[in-house]
């Protein structure tokens, strides 16, 4: 192998862009409920108080505004208007971003993988690769939910946010070769998670404008519900008397200029605190609150409202590893749009293009494997530095334009069975907590990405994806590219005569859908409301054992719209 192949892959990994754009950005809706939180008074009152209008607390808020009043303080912005978010070609830009006001807040698990996690209304659902795909029929029944419901729920969210992929020749390409590699049977297109090959949806439309959980809000009623961005919130007050369970009953949080707010729940046996601040901020704000391990918040000067040793247990990312296979003929710059499911537990899924960076040099910075957004970036404890990424971001930035042709096939395992913690590191809100996810701690995670390397394998070398793929360039050779692209800072173990178990742990990266911290069974009961304490619930990915589908998005905001029509309903009950 010559070095321009492996600086053809390094350009590669960084370069390739994960969708086509059109100029449109998309345009504000008119959310008259919607305001900056300095604008907010010192003081207020509301039947539920929502901390993080992400991707499941804008759904739950929209539906719950329409019979009660709502307040939803979201930390960061508005999605609108900003261009890095709705705009198909600007896919990476936010995430690349890594400003005090930008819409994602990177962060460095204890493992060493660079990820990301949301700072925006409308949450993750505006920094993700919009792939929109539902869970698994044995998923709702584990869960407890009600079918009926949820399938409701899910038909509420598409009406406004997914959408039909156009399919090219790429990745009709993958879709034949999985089924030529025994992904049966294929399935068409479909939002439902069936085994199989099928063609799932996206949050972007036809003109590439991303939707998002924040368009769920136009469901709102107006004069149920106040927004409020920028209100960082600090901690979830406790009205604690005599020997009775702490009762969760007001909030306090920060605008932009550092201004102290409170809001209090009106007096109501019905009324609720509901944390929807995602996997990460759930379990940090409970501990700041003074839930959580008794040792860990005492540590910390926290004092203790609640003994809670589960709060940040059971976290979990799905590990993703890739092969990326260059091509001989251009193909089309695609988002994720088949998948395969198969029965040993690993999704299948690709990404194709080439580098449109045109005139802008900067462009080159929000490809899908930068290592500013942080995908195939894994990090040692001690090269964990800004000067390190720099290096590769340099390097990757000087590669050929030639060089973006082909694309990658990805496979995602399902679960996953291992898991980590979370745990403070300040009582700073801002800071972001320890969080450790263990990859393929467990020997069956393992096993399921091996597998799914060699499902890739069957694909590459299938009839339908031949002409996607140089003759002379064989499967060893392409997963030694990839393991040996200069963007991943770890010391490299793979080389061909290894085993496909060195492949995953070498290559691992995320896929950003990190789970678990404040778990059904756990932290929360069936209905989603804290152990030990009244009046409070977790409502988001953090109360997760496992990730629902081959993708989550689709499942938070479903979770948001079900729980809401569930709390109403015993709202209006009584």
């Amino acid at each position: 192998m010559s070095l321009g192949w492996w600086k053809l892959v390094g350009a590669a990994l960084a370069g390739i862009l994960f969708f086509h754009g059109f100029s449109a950005s998309e345009k504000a809706p008119n959310y008259s409920f919607m305001h900056n939180a300095t604008s907010a008074p010192s003081l207020s009152y509301y039947d539920y108080i929502i901390v993080g209008g992400g991707t499941a607390g804008c759904p739950l808020a929209a539906t719950l505004s329409q019979n009660a009043s709502v307040l939803l303080l979201e930390r960061g912005g508005s999605p609108y208007g900003n261009p890095n978010i709705s705009n198909m070609a600007s896919f990476g830009a936010a995430l690349s971003d890594v400003s005090p006001s930008s819409p994602s807040q990177r962060f460095i698990s204890e493992d060493g993988v660079i990820n990301a996690r949301a700072r925006v209304l409308g949450g993750g659902s505006c920094l993700n690769a919009g792939f929109y795909t539902r869970a698994g029929t044995e998923y709702v029944r584990q869960a407890g939910w009600d079918g009926r419901l949820v399938n409701e729920s899910y038909q509420w969210v598409e009406k406004l946010v997914a959408f039909e992929p156009p399919m090219g020749q790429w990745q009709s390409a993958v879709r034949d070769g999985l089924i030529e590699a025994g992904v049966l049977p294929f399935n068409g297109f479909t939002y439902d998670h069936i085994f199989g090959t099928k063609v799932g949806g996206t949050i972007f439309d036809q003109q590439g404008n991303r939707h998002t959980a924040a368009d769920l809000l136009e469901y709102a009623t107006p004069s149920g519900l106040t927004v409020l961005l920028h209100a960082s919130v600090h901690k979830i007050l406790f009205a604690i008397k005599g020997n009775r369970r702490p009762k969760a009953h007001g909030v306090i949080f920060r605008d932009a200029s550092g201004a102290k707010h409170k809001a209090y729940l009106k007096k109501g046996s019905k009324n609720e605190i509901i944390v929807s601040a995602g996997a990460l901020g759930s379990p940090q704000l409970l501990m700041l609150s003074g839930v959580g391990p008794t040792a860990h918040l005492k540590a910390h000067n926290i004092t203790v409202v609640l003994d809670q040793p589960l709060v940040g247990q059971g976290m979990s990312d799905n590990p993703m590893n890739a092969v990326f296979v260059p091509s001989p003929l251009p193909v089309e710059v695609s988002l994720i749009q088949v998948v395969g499911i198969t029965h040993f537990g690993s999704y299948i899924e690709a990404a194709s293009g080439e580098n449109f960076a045109g005139g802008a040099a900067s462009s080159r910075d929000y490809r899908m494997f930068s290592p500013k957004i942080g995908q195939l970036s894994t990090v040692p404890p001690k090269p964990r530095s800004p000067e390190a990424i720099a290096k590769a971001v340099e390097y990757s930035s000087n590669q050929d334009k030639p060089a973006f042709r082909g694309g990658f096939i990805l496979e995602k395992i399902m679960g996953p069975i291992s898991t980590g913690h979370l745990e403070l590191r300040t009582r700073n809100l801002n800071d972001n907590p320890s969080v450790t996810f263990n990859y393929f701690k467990d020997p069956q995670d393992l096993q399921r990405c091996v597998q799914g390397i060699q499902t890739i394998q069957k694909i590459v070398e299938s009839k339908p994806f031949s002409k996607f793929r140089f003759d002379y360039m064989s499967w060893p050779i392409l997963l030694n590219m990839t393991a040996s692209a200069p963007l991943n800072l770890l010391p490299k173990h793979y080389n061909p005569s290894m085993p496909l178990e060195v492949y995953c742990k070498d290559t691992v990266m995320t896929i950003w859908h990190y789970h678990g911290g404040c778990q059904v069974g756990r932290v929360v009961d069936l209905d989603y409301k804290v152990l030990g304490v009244d009046a409070l619930r977790v409502i988001d990915g953090s109360t997760f054992n496992y990730s629902p589908g081959t993708n989550p998005q689709a499942t938070v905001m479903m979770l948001g719209r079900y729980m809401g029509v569930k709390i109403l309903s015993e709202r209006l009950a009584n």
